[in-house]
């Protein structure tokens, strides 16, 4: 007997999308690092990558991450 699509696609297991944060070393990024200090913790299905600028993320990052399997991307300054 075939294996039914709930079956074969486990509906109930949660969802973790995989999320790209360029943030600036300057505004976002000191953010994130007071938070590693404080030792609150965020989503590890979360990956921050510092830039200098948040202007200066090429939209060629972004696809390149989208290609690489990230779910969503955040930019933040």
């Amino acid at each position: 007997m075939e294996p039914t699509i709930e079956e074969e696609y486990d509906m109930s297991a949660e969802y973790e999308p995989r999320i790209i944060a360029f943030c600036c070393n300057w505004c976002a990024y000191a953010g994130a690092d007071l938070a590693g200090v404080s030792r609150i913790q965020y989503p590890p299905n979360i990956r921050v990558i510092r830039v200098m600028c948040s202007g200066r993320v090429s939209p060629d990052f972004i696809l390149k991450a989208f290609q690489l399997g990230a779910d969503g991307i955040l930019v933040s300054g």
